[in-house]
């Protein structure tokens, strides 16, 4: 007796098209799959689709080491390095908390919760992962 029953088949073949980035293309999906699963899951540990969430991340994140380069940043380096090349003030940033708010990130007194990491994620159009 097979483990591998074929509705377990037909279903896997379905689910690991979701995780699979071959292509830039695939890995901008990805991405919005990974926003809609953070918004839908947040950091609920039980909810049904957490795994998913923390899979696909993990795969984002393996094809973000392998394809793009970016520089090794650390804390609020990111926020920082984007507020510079946007022009961006410590104001500017209403969704993520106020002025005080910002400036207690930058200084690395207050780090970013889930909701900060969302707003800007969706604000600069990268990946969660960034600000991680």
């Amino acid at each position: 007796m097979s483990v591998i029953t074929p509705q377990l088949q037909r279903s896997w073949s379905q689910v690991s098209a979701l995780l699979k980035i071959r292509t830039e293309r695939e890995y901008d999906l990805a991405l919005q799959r990974l926003n809609s699963l953070i918004d839908e899951v947040g950091t609920d540990e039980r909810h049904p689709l957490y795994s998913l969430l923390d899979t696909l991340g993990t795969v984002v994140h393996a094809w973000e080491e392998q394809h793009c380069s970016m520089p090794s940043l650390e804390g609020a380096d990111p926020l920082r390095l984007l507020m510079e090349e946007h022009e961006l003030t410590q104001s500017d940033f209403p969704e993520v908390g106020s002025q005080g708010v910002i400036s207690e990130i930058l200084s690395g007194k207050r780090e970013l919760n889930i909701r900060q990491i969302r707003a800007l994620s969706r604000r600069f159009g990268v990946s969660p992962s960034v600000f991680i």
